[in-house]
């Protein structure tokens, strides 16, 4: 096998290639994905169930031509945290119920209307920098994970995400051959290994979460419906919307295909709103595509839908299956903040790719102020609430560059901008 040689969506992976691969797909979602339903106070297992199912459904409507993860959605934690304050978790489902149908219905209009609309409203010279504030704004979340950014820093936390990030990063550039696809796995495991000798997890921490149950199930819930509730979470739509297309855009770069046009955003967009919903009809947390999986596309140019595909079976049989999961749960944070830090910047990065490119012209008036708004909305720490949902970072800019950008293709209509192209 040559070193880095790209690995396409619909390329076939041996089987000695797709477990370690697999893993580490799901090695790279799982400490983001299960932070949701703990902040929700409910057990993890039932969200691990339905992500794995939600994304072999994903890879199934989109026809195996979108390589994506669906992880649980960072989006619904403010207004799902004040309905279950307020009525309980039932409720919080019959709201998530509803945004995925909506969801659905937007995917079925853009069916109906296609795409072309996205290069008026989002031209390169917004997109770019919309793309790159997925990742950066992340990037203190990649900190805060790995201890970094607490009043008084524990070393262990330091070095524990040294190493991993240091695996992550020389392991990209020096592995060669099989070790050259999977440098975020031997990160991890190495991460691993450096928190047992720095006694960060102690080796009976282990041995207790392999004695877990062998068989697990899942304490799945259904979902109550109040139009109060429901109107509390249902803004979330505008997030939602906004986070799917920016992940398709940075993701059709990555692989080079363009695929708001096939598989098409309409199919992304509606499996992505049908997991959502049968995730609130069942007990889970609504899901979206996830950066963490984008970012490890990205370093290991392994684009395969059928490794995103094995890492779904793995996380339906991490649910289940108890001591596997208990003992992923046993991770360390630094070793998650080391590779998030890293897949973090691999999308940021990805929002440059975008303006190179596009060959944005910086010569034009309009294309400096586009990325200059967009990029200081979203890094401002403006807030903008609408009932209990805030926009803020790179929604609240990905909102504001398609205003301007509408605007700015309002003025070129009635001719009187001052730098019309022949």
């Amino acid at each position: 096998m040559e070193n880095k040689k790209i690995i396409q969506v619909e390329d076939k992976v041996p089987m000695k290639l797709m477990i370690p691969l697999s893993l580490q797909h799901m090695f790279a979602m799982f400490g983001a994905s299960v932070l949701v339903p703990i902040i929700f106070n409910i057990n993890p297992s039932v969200v691990l169930l339905m992500n794995g199912i939600g994304t072999l459904l994903f890879i199934l409507i989109t026809k195996g031509k979108a390589p994506a993860y669906l992880g649980s959605s960072f989006a619904f934690i403010a207004p799902a945290g004040l309905v279950i304050s307020k009525w309980g978790y039932q409720y919080a489902l019959g709201g998530f119920v509803v945004v995925g149908i909506a969801f659905c219905i937007i995917a079925l209009i853009i069916y109906k209307f296609g795409v072309d609309w996205i290069d008026v409203v989002l031209p390169a010279a917004a997109m770019g920098p919309v793309v790159a504030l997925i990742g950066l704004e992340l990037a203190s979340s990649a900190a805060n994970t790995a201890g970094l950014l607490d009043d008084q820093i524990n070393m262990k936390n330091v070095i524990v995400f040294l190493v991993t990030l240091a695996f992550a990063v020389l392991g990209n550039v020096l592995f060669r051959k099989f070790f050259a696809v999977i440098p975020i796995l031997i990160a991890i495991v190495a991460g691993y290994a450096t928190a047992l000798f720095t006694g960060l997890i102690t080796v009976e921490t282990v041995a207790e979460a392999l004695k877990a149950d062998l068989f697990v199930i899942p304490n799945f819930q259904l979902p109550r419906y109040s139009l109060e509730a429901i109107i509390m979470i249902f803004p979330v739509i505008l997030v939602v919307v906004s986070e799917h297309i920016g992940h398709q855009i940075v993701t059709s770069k990555i692989v080079e295909r363009d695929l708001l046009k096939d598989p098409g955003l309409h199919r992304s967009m509606f499996a992505d709103g049908l997991s959502t919903a049968l995730s609130g009809l069942v007990g889970a947390v609504p899901t979206t595509t996830y950066g963490e999986n984008i970012g490890v596309m990205a370093m290991t140019k392994v684009y395969s839908v059928r490794v995103i595909g094995g890492a779904a079976l793995l996380s339906i049989i991490a649910s289940v299956v108890g001591p596997i999961s208990a003992l992923i749960q046993t991770i360390p944070n630094p070793v998650i903040g080391g590779i998030s830090f890293l897949l973090y910047g691999m999308i940021g990065a990805s929002g440059i790719r975008v303006l190179v490119d596009g060959r944005v012209d910086y010569g034009r008036n309009r294309n400096l102020i586009l990325t200059s708004v967009v990029f200081v909305t979203g890094l401002s720490g403006i807030v903008l609430k609408i009932g209990q949902v805030e926009l803020k970072g790179m929604v609240l800019a990905c909102i504001v560059g398609m205003a301007l950008s509408i605007l700015l293709f309002i003025f070129d209509k009635l001719k009187i901008t001052n730098d019309l192209e022949a």
